[in-house]
């Protein structure tokens, strides 16, 4: 997903977000959904019904201030949801009897504050991404492979986006494409390879140094090759895609054969420190 249009985390609990207006606007099932710990949409969403039937009896504006905008579902489709911006929220949050409420709304307040300072300054963004994989052990050379690999990503996906790729669905098929030529994996396959078994793990997090620098040749390849040809639409892009990884796979073999070894790698790449304390466990 770009910058308006996102998932944040909040004590491992995803909570779907969008730019609108200048400022931030929240999923409010997904935030009712964390501060009632329940973990069913449908359970979730009937509590949110209710209490904003109740708000709107007690005569509280803002829930006629919330906003129907589009966010991606677990379906990679957009659906129209019910959403509120940080002011709105924070009225809601009083509403809901919750031991998480206070700690949430220094999370909200942070969070929103962050995407307006990353406007005004967007390396912030990437300085907090830094840091981020600082605090995680990651050594510098890696991280500014990743920082660069992610800045890649972003035009690729962007390109993919102004040629109406529109789902969720539709990204992750063009993303396959580009892995399954250019390393002989799918995403998934590459993640059960490496042995990743949470779902929301990021393959690239785990990549050694030359798997994050094909996987960013190919991104690169895909991104030129869609803008030369002007590939339009799925199909067209998904040609693109696969000639991309095809672009990649060629400088893979091409290493391979210099070095006489794979680069591909079932080591799961994590900081020493890291693998000290998962041995410790």
């Amino acid at each position: 997903m770009d910058s308006k249009n996102k998932i944040v985390i909040f004590q491992d609990k995803k909570i779907r977000r969008i730019w609108c207006d200048e400022e931030w606007y929240f999923s409010i099932v997904d935030i009712v959904a964390v501060l009632t710990d329940q973990d069913e949409f449908q359970k979730a969403r009937k509590y949110w019904n209710k209490l904003s039937q109740r708000l709107k009896e007690e005569g509280v504006e803002l829930v006629t201030n919330c906003h129907r905008l589009k966010l991606a579902a677990a379906d990679g489709k957009y659906y129209a949801t019910d959403c509120a911006n940080t002011r709105s929220l924070f009225r809601i949050i009083q509403s809901i009897p919750s031991r998480k409420a206070e700690p949430f709304k220094q999370w909200l307040a942070q969070v929103g504050y962050e995407r307006i300072e990353e406007i005004e300054n967007p390396e912030l963004g990437q300085d907090r991404i830094k840091e981020y994989y600082e605090l995680k052990g990651y050594p510098k050379e890696w991280i500014d492979k990743r920082l660069r690999g992610i800045a890649i990503r972003q035009e690729l996906t962007s390109e993919w986006k102004n040629r109406d790729i529109n789902s969720e669905k539709e990204f992750a098929i063009l993303t396959n494409e580009i892995s399954k030529t250019t390393f002989g994996k799918t995403v998934g396959e590459y993640k059960e390879f490496k042995k990743l078994q949470k779902k929301n793990q990021n393959l690239r997090d785990h990549m050694t140094d030359w798997e994050l620098i094909l996987t960013m040749f190919g991104d690169k390849a895909t991104t030129d090759i869609t803008k030369e040809t002007n590939s339009q639409g799925f199909c067209e892009c998904k040609n693109s895609a696969k000639e991309g990884g095809q672009a990649a796979n060629e400088a893979r073999k091409s290493v391979e054969k210099r070095l006489g070894k794979s680069v591909i790698s079932e080591k799961n790449f994590l900081p020493e420190q890291k693998k000290k304390k998962e041995k410790l466990k």
